[in-house]
């Protein structure tokens, strides 16, 4: 069957190829953007009811929470163990998310947290439902801080309200200075960027400064840390943001 005119892609003489025009930013062969735009709108409205509900929830105990978003390979599991060693006995709770396997789980129990494993299956990203499951089989003492490390994938988490304080998006030295301009809309949908493993950074043909430059083109107000976790550079100054977090919202 033939597809819709505006569905058609051509691909030749090196021409590009774009296929985010149109109303709902996307165009999917036998549907109409009015559809698109529907079927969108519903499943958001429905993921941020559940949000509403968690973020009533963790406000009503004055727990910050922050959602991790990255590419797979980042370093957010060994970042996240390298924050929660350093809190020490500050109250915390982890929920992990992945298509399959506790591997990550398992790391973060291994410090002494509790933590969460969801797996999403053929699933991209959490969402507020899952969050509310997991919210509900948690002891989170009040003042706590919740750390949601997402499934790995820049693109689907960015339009998924989980009733967080904030996403934080981690992305390391050695994806490309680029990337930012490449998935806009997580970096945009952030508060805080950590540009993670700079530690490597004079290994490899990086820039720093372009990688915040990058940042700043897509979200001006966005707050950049270069951290390390093995070495430990640029985490106290996380620690010191977390903690500045949590004492907005303690009861």
């Amino acid at each position: 069957m033939a597809q819709p005119q505006a569905a058609r892609q051509v691909v030749s003489d090196g021409l590009d190829i774009h296929c985010g025009h149109g109303a709902a930013g996307v165009e999917v062969p036998g549907f109409s953007q009015a559809r698109l735009i529907e079927i969108e709108t519903d499943i958001l409205s429905k993921n941020n009811d559940f949000a509403a509900k968690n973020r009533a929830y963790l406000a009503q105990n004055g727990i910050f929470a922050t959602n991790l978003v990255s590419s797979p390979g980042s370093g957010k599991t060994t970042l996240l163990c390298r924050t929660i060693e350093m809190l020490g006995d500050q109250p915390l709770a982890v929920i992990e998310g992945d298509q399959q396997t506790t591997n990550d789980a398992d790391r973060i129990r291994a410090t002494g947290a509790q933590a969460i494993q969801v797996n999403t299956g053929k699933g991209c990203h959490l969402d507020g439902k899952m969050v509310d499951t997991a919210l509900g089989r948690l002891a989170l003492a009040e003042n706590a801080l919740l750390f949601i490390e997402n499934v790995g994938n820049l693109v689907c988490p960015a339009a998924f309200d989980l009733g967080e304080d904030a996403k934080v998006a981690i992305l390391s030295v050695t994806e490309g200075e680029d990337k930012p301009l490449k998935y806009p809309d997580m970096f945009t949908a952030a508060k805080i960027a950590l540009l993670n493993k700079v530690d490597l950074a004079p290994h490899c043909d990086v820039d720093l400064d372009l990688y915040e430059a990058n940042l700043r083109r897509v979200n001006p107000d966005l707050i950049i840390l270069r951290v390390s976790a093995r070495t430990g550079e640029g985490m106290a100054a996380w620690l010191d943001w977390l903690k500045a977090g949590l004492a907005r919202k303690a009861r």
